[in-house]
């Protein structure tokens, strides 16, 4: 009970005192997770905005597919990334694997179904007579498209706050791609079971105190657009 209690204080120390290694760990996360979601975003919006306002042969399948891949297990998506990126894969002449961009690419892939998926369905919630009255008084496909997004805005920052949640907190494809190696691709999950397996509980222990504010602010993030959205929708309905 006194290491518990004594690794706590250090912690705590370690957060005030702004230690280097914390924050170039912190730092490193941010850059990762962000630059990942902004791929994500770049690439599930579009995704979401063609399936939910357009009827083509393969878009049940392409909703299917993306709901489906919100599940995709992270230690599958490394695997299948190291096996591209190694030395003996197709793409290991970029010399990518245990690097930051590395990370970037496998946190893309898990966070794109995710936001594209929610996404979708905000965009699909949207009350069809907005899409009617839009096309009524003459606004071209571009602008009825705006419309609909404008109006879905609400689900789409959940799925883009669900996004963050699920790369701040994932640890498994990081850790297969990225190597955990210090000063380079160590960022603060891989940290955290890096260093309570080496007994090492006061950066852990840091860490997860900073990883839970950073849970508890998108969670309430992700209410609060949630309760905007649902407001929306009632007025609206």
């Amino acid at each position: 009970m006194d290491s518990i209690i004594e690794g706590f204080k250090k912690a705590f120390l370690l957060i005030i005192s702004l230690d280097r290694e914390l924050l170039s760990i912190i730092f490193l996360s941010f850059k990762v997770s962000g630059l990942a979601l902004f791929i994500a975003i770049f690439l599930g919006l579009p995704t979401a905005a063609l399936t939910g306002l357009k009827r083509f042969p393969a878009r049940g399948f392409i909703i299917s597919l993306l709901n489906a891949l919100m599940g995709l297990p992270p230690v599958v998506a490394g695997l299948f990334a190291y096996l591209l990126l190694s030395r003996s894969g197709p793409l290991g002449f970029m010399e990518l694997l245990y690097t930051p961009t590395a990370m970037i690419i496998v946190q893309s892939v898990l966070a794109f179904p995710i936001i594209a998926s929610i996404c979708n369905s905000a965009i699909i919630g949207v009350n069809p007579l907005i899409k009617l009255a839009a096309a009524t008084l003459g606004a071209t496909p571009v602008q009825i498209a705006f419309a609909v997004i404008k109006e879905a805005r609400y689900g789409i920052m959940s799925g883009v706050i669900a996004g963050l949640g699920r790369l701040m907190a994932e640890v498994g494809a990081v850790l297969i791609v990225g190597g955990n190696i210090a000063g380079h691709t160590r960022v603060m999950t891989t940290t955290i079971a890096l260093e309570t397996d080496k007994g090492n509980f006061e950066l852990a222990i840091a860490l997860g105190i900073i990883l839970l504010i950073i849970a508890l602010f998108i969670n309430i993030l992700l209410y609060f657009f949630q309760k905007k959205g649902a407001l929306q929708s009632g007025r609206d309905n």
